[in-house]
């Protein structure tokens, strides 16, 4: 009688395989989150500056394109008017709306100025919006004034 010897693995060594294959599946979950979690961090981000310069861009089209700027110390509300028409910004707590448009943003109302003076109502040719108490991030808006500014 002869006897064939089957190849085949022990249990021990199937165990190890399988406590080795459960190790690295662990670790590529983990890294897995990892980066996961950095990316939320990076579009996070990104969000937050595009909506910032998208904010600043605007601000900076319609205070060169208005000739008045009148702010609203009742509504804190910006008008912007020229020969064509209006345009209303209005500032709240996380969003500011322009017209029909939302910024979604922390960026608050901070100084507003007229011929480099501080003022807190009318006629304004400046303003500055800033993100956090310690002004690090800040969006600084001017416009020239023309004659026609100071004839009111």
């Amino acid at each position: 009688m002869v006897h064939k010897k089957v190849h085949a693995f022990t249990l021990s060594e199937m165990l190890v395989v399988l406590l080795l294959t459960i190790i690295v599946v662990g670790l590529a979950f983990s890294i897995l989150g990892l980066v996961q979690r950095q990316m939320f961090g990076i579009q996070e981000n990104y969000e937050d500056k595009t909506t910032g310069n998208l904010l600043r861009q605007a601000l900076w089209i319609d205070f060169n394109s208005h000739s008045q700027i009148m702010f609203s110390q009742k509504t804190g509300s910006i008008q912007l008017s020229n020969e064509m028409g209006e345009r209303y910004y209005s500032f709240y707590e996380d969003y500011i709306i322009r017209d029909l448009d939302t910024f979604y943003t922390d960026y608050q109302l901070g100084k507003l100025y007229f011929e480099g003076d501080e003022v807190f109502g009318g006629s304004i040719d400046a303003l500055e919006l800033s993100k956090d108490e310690e002004d690090t991030k800040r969006i600084f808006v001017y416009k020239k004034n023309t004659a026609a500014d100071f004839m009111n």
